[in-house]
């Protein structure tokens, strides 16, 4: 890797979808501006070096055409970011990988958890980095300690997905992003939201945030949902979601001066590697200019909270791999076929029975349709053995009890006429055999840029 960055990278939170604008080409007419303002912008980029001695061993790349960049926010507190807290030195608490397909008509976004504890392997030391052994530990450790280079390396190992790419983006950059846009708009649920350590206070209800508040928001975590980074990376994907749409609306693409001032603000606030030059991005652009917020895909890596390790998630298998396999392939889905597919899986609010005979097999079977994206009601225990298993569910709760139906392995299915619950009731008998494994990026718990925060 070569010497350390000339610009200094602080904390980022929510910056993804301005570079997967830019490097995708979303936005109708950004061609133009990429042309007659190549110079200017190529001339903002910071430039960083990972050689191939970085990296080591590297995953062969199946999907050729596809594009796989890793994006990372790296936190350095100093100057105007000494508000957020003091620390020394840097580092990076999200990890995502973007994968763009080879025929530039979907992109998909994966989130890493930062508390995920993974294999991680051995890494030399960096100017300002001290290196890193191979061993097991937080996932965000590797840029830590080998800086971007050995976290390339730590998520080609993980995931056997190769890599093209890297995009470091700093949290004033970011700021920078927002306030081109006119701001991001959101919603806050009740009752409004007071952080002291984001330095942010809103009402709840609808907001149309500016830079300042938009980092705020992407940082807060403990005064929202249960106080976890799983639930901060929600929020953050659902952040982007509402940044997507409003960048690839009429507002930003009709007005000129909008769109290149985005543009001027994505690429003064990144650091990338060499190869991924404007030129890229250009090129890029012209091929997916037809794109649109529904083909933009939003996934957390299948976790589960650790057994062994409190307040840390280990990754579900094989969920995980196989996530990573359709995407080093390029075998994901991205147009649902079916409106019953287009009902959330948080939406699908599942009582689980256990009539099974085996007495923690309920909450075995809730434990895994949580960690597919489903909201479990309660377990409770049946009165009675059953021999099959069966999905119930009233004439409301149809497309949900569908959605549940295809995933599981060996199910029948009973209608209740005379109900009005949307809940569905998934009955445990003495031939579950579980779930199906994923096929498909729908029978994993995601959402497209179309997403309404308020919804």
């Amino acid at each position: 890797m070569s010497a350390v960055d000339v610009r200094p990278a602080p904390k980022w939170r929510a910056w993804v979808w301005a570079f997967v604008a830019a490097a995708t080409g979303v936005l109708t007419g950004v061609v133009t501006f990429l042309v007659t303002g190549v110079v200017t912008l190529t001339s903002n980029v910071t430039r960083q070096v990972v050689t191939e001695a970085d990296l080591g061993p590297r995953p062969v790349k199946i999907a050729t055409e596809a594009m796989n960049v890793l994006l990372v926010g790296s936190d350095k507190r100093d100057g105007a970011n000494a508000r957020y807290g003091k620390f020394g030195g840097e580092r990076t608490d999200t990890i995502i990988l973007a994968h763009v397909s080879p025929k530039r008509d979907g992109a998909l976004l994966i989130s890493f958890p930062r508390d995920s504890l993974v294999k991680l392997p051995s890494c030399p030391a960096r100017a300002g980095f001290p290196g890193q052994r191979a061993h097991i530990g937080m996932i965000n450790e590797s840029f830590n300690s080998g800086g971007i280079g050995c976290t390339w390396k730590t998520i080609e190992n993980l995931t056997g997905i190769r890599i093209d790419h890297f995009v470091k983006v700093d949290f004033t950059g970011f700021k920078e992003m927002v306030n081109a846009l006119g701001g991001v708009p959101i919603c806050v649920p009740a009752p409004g939201i007071a952080d002291k350590k984001a330095l942010l206070t809103l009402s709840a209800g609808r907001h149309l945030l500016t830079g300042e508040q938009s980092l705020g928001y992407v940082r807060a975590r403990y005064s929202l949902g249960d106080g976890s980074d799983i639930g901060r990376i929600q929020r953050q994907q659902m952040f982007l979601a509402s940044m997507a749409k409003k960048a690839m609306s009429g507002e930003t693409l009709t007005d000129p001066a909008l769109l290149f001032d985005f543009l001027d603000a994505v690429t003064r606030s990144i650091t990338t590697d060499p190869a991924l030059s404007v030129g890229v991005m250009k090129d890029l652009a012209l091929s997916a200019k037809g794109i649109t917020a529904g083909q933009i895909r939003f996934v957390t890596t299948p976790w589960r909270y650790s057994l062994s390790s409190p307040g840390r998630v280990e990754w579900v298998q094989p969920q995980a791999d196989r996530l990573f396999k359709m995407v080093a392939s390029d075998t994901v889905a991205r147009d649902l076929t079916t409106g019953e597919q287009k009902i959330p899986k948080s939406q699908v609010h599942v009582i689980v029975q256990n009539a099974s005979g085996r007495a923690s097999l309920g909450t075995i079977a809730a434990a895994n349709l949580e960690q597919r994206g489903y909201h479990i009601v309660r377990v409770e225990q049946a009165p009675k053995f059953a021999a099959k298993t069966v999905v119930k569910y009233t004439p409301v709760g149809v497309a949900r009890a569908s959605r549940l139906f295809r995933e599981i392995q060996q199910t029948t299915t009973s209608r209740i006429e005379s109900g009005t619950t949307p809940r569905v009731v998934l009955a445990l008998g003495g031939d579950w055999q579980g779930l199906k494994p994923p096929k498909t990026l729908d029978d994993i718990d995601s959402f497209d840029a179309t997403h309404d925060t308020c919804g």
